[in-house]
């Protein structure tokens, strides 16, 4: 007899459904699973014959073919345990009726004992059943919460194979998830770390302010101590706030990588700040089943690299496709897969070796060579991708005994987000510019004119400070944002002068 179950699967950060075809016949007893079945999925025929022999159920002595279809895509993961055993028991004569299977998509591993465990991507799965008009989607208790941010469709969760199998008979009932989606997001929406406990630093807390308010990339360079790990923590609560549509793309990676925790909703920006040792493959993206790295998981967010030339060159050097393209392509053999990775660069390092060079208060012990070599460990094309350097010098006494509290971060978002309407506004109908570091050249032509005066202070600086063509780009987006900032409708001189200080450190750092 020959059964089908809808079941879903991830590629990328979208799902597509797959259908499990299950044919019993006879024959000398054999399990066999078709379709570009890999790793656990082959390994998911022990499991499901352990778990319907202690779930009550029986596997017949015959000759058991499950197909997954399509087959020409390599299937991945545990989540086909729970389709496939239901569609052995449909198959088998198990079930009292099949007409419920036909309606939902099943997902879930099982447990020896008949338990369902939590499976990655159920978001973008029940995204996909939802597409494809089915009645809802049948997965394990812990994934509900994520599943159930979809609207207009039923979300049921279970906990054993007899529940469903009981549920798909129609002699039992699963309930239906519902979530509060607009609660579910403001909850989410929190943050820890506030600009109110930081120390003066108010030049560095100016780049800061104009880096989140044009999503420009930035780069803080000073000794240690002087906070610039601590500024960096806390530049998320000056970010905007996620959209619902930004925020659902960005539970999806998370979802597909197995790192919500629980969550239902990743509702905060992400911030993430990986160890100097990471591969090139943990920090974009890869393995086998390609999944997505650091510099997808930061989509949306912050991707703070601290010590920067403490990682490895060629490890950096794979940041320069994200950077440009907002976007990350791994491919392999049997598959290609895109992840999207649009993030703030944020990076920190120190100014030499011992981390006091050029420091007024303490002496520096490196030898000028040496100096070089730990610069030089920052190829300079990835220098000039980031928009903003910014000196971070040692905190003064004064500011440290001051007891005030310094501007809270959500009077600084605030100006952040007026800053950003205005290039929404700007950039209305072009769904490839969110902010104004992703313009490209020929938009500078239309929302970056200088003028006269202007345009003689940056020929000075670009010849000074021997920028480059993508360089002079920056200076343009920066001076923008800045104008942006003070709700100047034209890009004024004192704009313009202010955005080439962020530049001045490009001699000192590709020396």
């Amino acid at each position: 007899m020959l059964a089908r179950v809808l079941a879903g699967a991830v590629l990328g950060i979208d799902a597509y459904l797959v259908t499990i075809e299950a044919d019993v016949a006879s024959g000398l007893p054999a399990f066999n699973v078709v379709g570009l079945p890999q790793g656990a999925v082959k390994e998911g025929r022990e499991r499901v014959v352990a778990c319907m022999q202690n779930s009550g159920f029986y596997v017949p002595p015959k000759r058991l073919t499950v197909n997954l279809a399509p087959a020409d895509i390599p299937k991945q993961g545990s989540a086909f345990d729970l389709p496939i055993a239901l569609g052995i028991l449909a198959g088998t004569g198990q079930l009292s009726s099949i007409s419920r299977l036909e309606r939902y998509l099943l997902v879930g591993e099982l447990g020896l004992d008949g338990r369902l465990r939590p499976v990655r991507g159920a978001l973008p799965i029940a995204v996909a059943a939802k597409e494809a008009g089915l009645a809802g989607v049948v997965l394990p208790e812990q994934n509900v919460g994520e599943a159930a941010v979809v609207d207009g469709i039923e979300v049921r969760g279970a906990g054993t194979l007899t529940e469903v199998a009981r549920f798909m008979e129609g002699a039992a009932d699963l309930p239906v998830a519902r979530v509060d989606r607009e609660a579910l997001f403001r909850t989410a929406a929190v943050h820890d770390a506030d600009f109110g406990d930081v120390k003066g630093q108010e030049h560095a807390k100016r780049a800061l302010e104009v880096a989140a308010a044009g999503s420009h990339n930035l780069l803080m360079v000073g000794p240690p101590g002087s906070g610039k790990t601590m500024l960096a923590q806390r530049i998320p609560s000056i970010l905007p706030p996620l959209t619902f549509a930004e925020a659902l793309e960005t539970t999806k990676i998370h979802s597909v990588a197995g790192l919500l925790d629980g969550k239902a909703l990743v509702g905060t920006r992400p911030f993430r700040n990986p160890h100097t040792t990471i591969s090139d493959a943990g920090l974009i993206g890869g393995g086998s089943n390609p999944r997505p790295g650091e510099a997808s998981l930061a989509h949306h967010g912050v991707l703070f690299l601290d010590e920067l030339p403490e990682f490895r060159r060629n490890v950096l050097e794979q940041l320069r496709q994200p950077i440009e393209d907002a976007r990350v392509t791994l491919s392999r053999a049997a598959i290609s897969l895109t992840y999207p990775s649009r993030f703030m660069l944020v990076a920190a390092m120190n100014p030499c070796p011992c981390g006091f060079h050029g420091d007024s208060q303490r002496k520096c012990s490196c030898p000028p060579q040496q100096v070089q070599r730990y610069l030089g460990r920052v190829s300079g094309p990835l220098l000039d991708r980031i928009d903003l350097h910014v000196e971070v010098p040692a905190v003064r006494y004064r500011d440290l005994a001051d007891q005030r509290a310094g501007e809270p971060s959500e009077a600084i978002r605030e100006r952040v987000r007026q800053a950003r309407e205005t290039q929404r506004a700007r950039f209305a109908g072009r769904a490839d510019i969110h902010a104004n570091a992703h313009m490209a050249p020929r938009d500078l032509r239309d929302f970056c004119k200088v003028g006269e005066g202007s345009d003689a202070l940056l020929r000075t600086a670009i010849t000074r400070l021997g920028l480059s063509a993508r360089a002079y780009h920056r200076v343009l987006k920066i001076a923008r944002t800045i104008a942006d900032l003070a709700g100047a409708e034209a890009i004024e001189t004192a704009h313009v002068s202010e955005a080439i200080q962020y530049r001045s450190l490009d001699r000192v750092l590709t020396v």
